[in-house]
């Protein structure tokens, strides 16, 4: 047998501090997963079930800890938005997941940017159609390093934030989240087997805002470090 066209390259995550990589399955992410950002949106806040959109693997763009990344502006829009999110990555497969378990699931954790064609999102979400080309464009879903999780156990009430040229534009806590990470994991796994090699992006708090070619952007999470990237012409 031989494949009649070239194979699509494999999507690996480097592990902070490691030659160690982790190869990346699926991408799923999480909407309007903090409440302010949700205000921010116009929408409500209430605690309704969680809702899912996916990334193509191929949108990843792995950042190394102290370089910056050249993250091309995507064509057809003039609102293109950065979100910081908590990155949880899937070690150990499993459907229907039950709560008090889903944490024995995660290999790690990262910090990513959903980046996110606004203008498009919008137009499609007010005509009732899917996102994917607000959210799953090329280059979509710039990524740091992996921690283990044991070497981040206070993750899940750590500080996020985001700044803009040095301004700061983003700063909550992931304890904010509406739905937790364990919780997002055991309703997630309701819809898909989540298997080794999946990335959940889990949502971002408010602050939300657009970006130009030359702007830079920097975001954190405590314990996972920081990562850059400069907005370039695409």
């Amino acid at each position: 047998m031989s494949l009649v066209v070239p194979a699509p390259a494999p999507v690996f995550l480097p592990i902070a501090g490691t030659a160690d990589r982790f190869p990346v399955r699926r991408v799923y992410c999480v909407g309007r997963n903090y409440a302010a950002h949700a205000r921010e949106m116009g929408f409500d806040p209430d605690r309704d079930p969680p809702f899912y959109f996916a990334k193509p693997a191929d949108t990843i763009l792995p950042i190394a800890h102290g370089k910056i990344l050249e993250l091309p502006y995507p064509s057809l829009t003039s609102n293109y938005h950065y979100e910081a999110e908590l990155v949880v990555a899937i070690g150990k497969g499993g459907a229907d997941i039950p709560l008090g378990a889903a944490l024995d699931h995660v290999w790690g954790y990262a910090i990513g940017l959903d980046m996110t064609r606004r203008d498009l999102q919008i137009a499609m979400r007010e005509k009732g159609r899917p996102w994917e080309i607000g959210k799953a464009f090329d280059a979509s879903a710039p990524i740091g390093p992996l921690y283990p999780a044991a070497a981040v156990p206070g993750v899940q009430q750590a500080n996020i934030w985001l700044t803009v040229n040095g301004t700061k534009k983003q700063d909550s806590t992931i304890g904010h989240l509406i739905w937790s990470v364990p919780e997002t994991i055991a309703d997630l796994s309701r819809y898909f087997r989540l298997e080794p090699g999946d990335l959940i992006y889990t949502g971002t708090p408010e602050g939300v805002g657009a970006v130009v070619p030359g702007d830079l952007i920097e975001t954190g999470i405590d314990g996972l470090g920081t990562i850059q990237a400069r907005v370039v012409q695409g």
